[in-house]
């Protein structure tokens, strides 16, 4: 009697059969463009080690689709040839900080938000979690950083500490160097330190504030005032720039370093009144006139006025003498933005002439005074008062009326 072999000796395993079906296929990926703050970003997706994968290639502005597959392919070829990486990289939070995310945040910001930015995270981020490997930090020990910075700094710097630790950890994630972001949901505790209180000029101040100055920094101020101009939009105005009624910003400058301003966006700017005749009068002593010379020259000529020169050296000890050292140029654009809206000036075109969103227009630098609060509760009640009934008369004042 012949003994064939068992079923189990003639049909192949099921490990063996798995390993034949299994076979990786050719990944193409996912390329879309996502909102990422007020900006557009190409955002790319993929299957890696049986978790979905995504990274941020870079902003829509700045790079076409067609590059943007480009590098998303970059991406996926070794991964479609077998030859992707292995174990992650390990960082600290140091280490991930500093040659990572700062070298990648300074491809778009501004030397201004480079120069604030970079000193929080290294002041405050940094000592706190520097020698922490990346993926052993925990939501928890990041909230309670949040809760004991609460009570020693403002709201507002205490949401920029989120924001930023929540921009940490979300570019490690589309490094595939963590597996969850563990900043994602913080929370800004409620109650934080008061912050620095600022109001905008009264119309009594502006005048108080613009009388004090001699011609040149009385034009400084007016273009902040009325024209809602940034200080560094100011400095870098050269003559060109101004065409009868029209003033076009097309650069500032910070720290000596020319840029696009600070969305990135040159517009045209009405001019008043009288800064168009306080123009008429600097441009009769302007030290270089041709269409390249700068309104505000330093002693070089060749180069604007140091902002902090001039607010240290000229404005800055005016105003102490009548008390009023207070009113910074941010104090400036907002009292531009607060008396706009109390004129009656369109929300829409007082924006576009300061040149930011109509939403930070309204929340940040709008306020109401009291005088509008009384005239808005005034305006409330005469308006429930013109729809309020008349009174029916009973049917017994109906009969004495007969």
């Amino acid at each position: 009697m012949v003994v064939f072999g068992s079923c189990q000796e003639l049909t192949p395993s099921t490990q063996e059969r798995g390993k034949k079906v299994r076979r990786k296929r050719f990944q193409k990926g996912s390329l879309q463009p996502r909102k990422h703050g007020r900006h557009r970003v190409w955002v790319a997706s993929w299957w890696e080690d049986g978790s979905r994968r995504s990274k941020v290639l870079g902003l829509c502005s700045k790079m076409t689709k067609g590059e943007a597959e480009s590098a998303m392919a970059t991406i996926l070829q070794p991964i479609n040839e077998g030859t992707s990486r292995g174990p992650r990289p390990v960082y600290t939070f140091e280490q991930f900080t500093k040659d990572v995310y700062l070298p990648f945040c300074r491809r778009s910001w501004k030397e201004s938000t480079a120069g604030t930015s970079e000193q929080i995270v290294q002041k405050h981020l940094v000592p706190e979690f520097g020698q922490d490997l990346l993926h052993t930090i925990r939501r928890d020990q990041l909230q309670d950083f949040l809760d004991r910075k609460a009570t020693e700094l403002s709201f507002s710097v205490v949401a920029h500490l989120r924001w930023f630790l929540n921009g940490i950890f979300k570019l490690a994630l589309s490094d595939s160097i963590i597996s969850g972001n563990p900043a994602a949901e913080l929370k800004v505790p409620k109650k934080c330190q008061p912050g620095r209180a600022m109001r905008p000029l009264t119309e009594e101040e502006v005048n108080t504030y613009l009388e004090a100055f001699g011609l040149r920094e009385k034009l400084i101020a007016r273009l902040a005032i009325f024209e809602g101009m940034r200080p560094g939009e100011i400095l870098a105005l050269r003559w060109k720039s101004v065409d009868g009624e029209i003033i076009r910003v097309e650069e500032r400058v910070y720290k000596r370093k020319f840029n696009t301003p600070k969305n990135g966006k040159t517009r045209e700017g009405a001019i008043s009144d009288g800064t168009l005749e306080l123009l008429r009068q600097w441009a009769d002593l302007a030290q270089d006139p041709s269409p390249d010379g700068f309104l505000f020259p330093s002693e070089k000529v060749t180069t604007p006025i140091s902002l902090d020169n001039i607010w240290r050296r000229n404005m800055c000890p005016v105003l102490e003498k009548i008390g009023m050292e207070w009113a910074t140029f941010q104090v400036l654009r907002k009292t531009n933005a607060s008396l706009s809206k109390k004129a009656g000036v369109d929300p829409k075109v007082a924006s576009d002439q300061r040149g930011h969103g109509l939403g930070v227009s309204l929340e940040v630098y709008t306020s109401s005074d009291l005088e509008q609060k009384r005239a808005a509760l005034r305006a409330l009640e005469a308006a429930v008062r013109r729809k309020r009934k008349p009174k029916q008369k009973q049917p017994s004042e109906l009969a004495k009326s007969a």
